[in-house]
């Protein structure tokens, strides 16, 4: 990664992106696995994408289900779609932000990782794809 922000939001209210390649590359993949997961129902993150829908609850309507879906999808392949640029937009910028957030949730519950003895006992590469996920999103959220 370049320089000591990963993000930085210009006068001009764009977001500039100072990843170097190996930032993209992880990037790329968090980012192309979101949007495999919304597309294939054997993916191992699918279904924390798309969980069951429970009618007597309000925010589980099929509408609002719908509505979430096609917002996590939006999201993802924007981010996907906006990976080698320098600058990012503001709705561009939002969707690296909840693109990375999903990406985050979706390898913590894919793995079972979901105490802080699980975390600690994890692989050295899936910590590191996690540690790296959290410097993006802890960047990033900077900007807004």
């Amino acid at each position: 990664m370049a320089g000591n922000r990963l993000f930085a939001r210009r006068r001009d209210g764009r977001v500039e992106v100072r990843l170097n390649e190996a930032g993209r590359t992880v990037a790329r993949e968090a980012f192309g696995r979101v949007v495999a997961a919304e597309r294939d129902p054997s993916h191992e993150w699918h279904a924390g994408l798309n969980s069951p829908i429970d009618p007597s609850e309000d925010i589980d309507s099929p509408v609002a289900a719908l509505d979430r879906q096609h917002e996590i999808s939006t999201n993802a392949e924007l981010a996907y779609m906006t990976l080698n640029e320098q600058f990012l937009n503001e709705s561009e910028a939002w969707a690296w932000l909840s693109t990375f957030q999903i990406a985050l949730r979706s390898t913590a519950v894919a793995n079972g990782l979901l105490s802080e003895e699980k975390l600690s006992a994890c692989e050295p590469e899936l910590m590191n794809f996690i540690r790296t996920i959290q410097q993006f999103l802890f960047g990033l959220a900077e900007c807004f």
